[in-house]
């Protein structure tokens, strides 16, 4: 979302000044029979100046009671022109973390776990170094980012092999989930555990491993057989290591730098161990629609975990519209309106998926850029317009 809000630690290091050197071609939309374009007019033109700020290209699709919207602005292919379509697959970064976090609260309701375990139960030993000690950390702190764990895509060194040029030489690098959580305990924890709000990605490689140890499969094997498959999100995958993003999909694009005059890069092959369960799966506007209704809807959950996905610490006590539940996000936006969604960020992609928390009214939207555009002001739009 715009700035203030919660992103992913992934989104905020290769966020960079809007360069301006891109230009903005025709926006183009689409509108279910019965609908009309003047009912998410605000939404569109979000999107088209999502694109004169710089974004080579944005889509997003909406669903409300009177039926779904789409919208596109700008373009998928800086080499060939080719328009952004409201099918397009892309990463979703951060997003991941929410459907980490219903396999982990669903594994809790079939009494595998329980989320007041600590990390040193399921994982020992994993959590040490120092100051971090998992014997007192819990799975609920790694979902709700209260752990004060560490988060590893602040570690120097790995964020010289994955922006920059760095990027470049190790994109197709496979990182395994203890890699990751070697580099986070490598630095000192950022508070004592439950004492502070600090979104840290190694909270969700942590939980990621965590459904492995409980179940004997990978978390991504976990996500397909419990969400992807009973929910047909057939344009839904977890890549594991695979560089590649299925058709249709556009390309994606980043300077991979702070510095605004850096050579815009096509980043859309890249290896999504680098983000792992905490942000590495793939999606479109519709499928991210359908999980978070089936979700917040309570279709995916009983009562005792769906109390406990939206049970929300708050994020920052000058902020008090934006709260953090277990791996989702509450937001009280301008006029009044709650939603319930994630954001995501990972190179060359920024994605956010929000919900009323009736699931009446639900918004997708998705940047092929990195660098630059207001994804919060797309979903005020959408929401308030």
């Amino acid at each position: 979302m715009s700035a203030g809000t919660v992103r992913t630690a992934l989104a905020t290091a290769v966020a960079v000044l809007a360069t301006g050197v891109l230009a903005a071609p025709a926006a183009a939309h689409s509108v279910t029979a019965g609908e009309t374009a003047d009912r998410h007019g605000a939404t569109r033109r979000a999107l088209e100046q999502a694109v004169r700020d710089g974004v080579p290209g944005a889509v997003a699709r909406a669903r409300d009671r009177a039926g779904s919207w789409s919208g596109t602005a700008g373009v998928g292919d800086l080499d060939t022109g080719r328009e952004r379509t409201a099918q397009d697959r892309y990463r979703i970064g951060s997003v991941t973390k929410t459907f980490v976090a219903t396999v982990l609260l669903q594994l809790e309701a079939e009494e595998r776990l329980d989320l007041d375990d600590t990390v040193e139960r399921w994982l020992p030993g994993t959590v040490r170094g120092n100051g971090h000690d998992g014997r007192h950390i819990t799975l609920r702190q790694l979902l709700n980012h209260t752990s004060g764990v560490f988060s590893y895509s602040a570690d120097p060194g790995y964020q010289a092999k994955i922006f920059g040029e760095g990027f470049l030489r190790h994109r197709y690098d496979t990182w395994t989930p203890g890699q990751l959580v070697g580099l986070a305990m490598g630095h000192k924890p950022h508070f004592p555990p439950g004492t502070g709000w600090r979104y840290s990605n190694t909270n969700y490689t942590l939980a990621g491993m965590v459904v492995q140890k409980v179940t004997g499969r990978g978390y991504e094997a976990e996500i397909e057989r419990r969400i992807l498959r009973p929910l047909q999100l057939r344009a839904t995958s977890v890549p594991r290591t695979d560089p590649r993003v299925p058709g249709p999909a556009s390309r994606a694009y980043s300077p991979l730098s702070w510095d605004p005059a850096a050579k815009i890069r096509d980043v859309t092959e890249l290896n999504p161990s680098l983000a792992g369960a905490g942000g590495g799966m793939i999606s479109d506007s519709k499928d991210l629609q359908k999980f978070f209704r089936a979700l917040l809807k309570g279709e995916l959950l009983p009562p005792e975990q769906q109390n406990a996905l939206t049970t929300t610490v708050p994020i920052d006590p000058q902020r008090p519209e934006y709260r953090y539940g277990l791996g989702v996000q509450s937001v009280r936006l301008s006029c009044g309106k709650e939603v319930w969604g994630h954001g995501g960020g990972i190179h060359g992609s920024q994605s956010e998926a929000f919900v009323t928390r009736d699931a009446s009214h639900s918004l997708a939207l998705n940047f092929n850029g990195d660098w630059a555009g207001d994804s919060g002001a797309v979903i005020e739009a959408e929401f308030c317009g």
